[in-house]
Parts: structure tokens; sequence; C-alpha cells
């Protein structure tokens, strides 16, 4: 989460918070033939869609950003 200002046309600044573009998706594991529901931000699909969930899970493994899957 980041903090900045909300400003009005009349330049009046206000406190606001900038929040990630989260989803709960689930994603079909074809190694393990089961379902996985991950929470995920939209940077986060389209790595998936690219890569593959198999790739893209291990190398969040490896960066530290899953405990386990």
């Amino acid at each position: 989460m980041i903090t900045g200002n909300n400003v009005s046309h009349s330049k009046k600044r206000t406190r606001r918070k900038f929040y990630p573009n989260l989803f709960d998706k689930k994603f079909y594991l074809t190694e393990e033939d089961r379902w996985v529901r991950l929470r995920i931000s939209a940077k986060g699909i389209r790595i998936i869609n690219k890569k593959g969930l198999g790739l893209a899970l291990s190398e969040a493994k490896d960066k530290g950003f899953l405990a386990s899957y």
C-alpha cells in the first residue's frame, strides 16, 4: 500500500491510499492434477499466461514469494 493525495480541481489535497490490484483466482495445475487458489495481482496473471503456472510458481518460490504450494 502506498499513500498519496487526492487533488481536487481547486487543488485542495486530502490523503488517500493506493492498493494493489489483487484478485482471488483459481488455476489448474496440470503437473499435480489439482486446482490451486491464489491471491494474485493483475501483473501476476499476465506472467502466468505467458510462462505457465508451474514455471511461474517455481520462480516465485525461488524468489521467496511463496512458502510452499
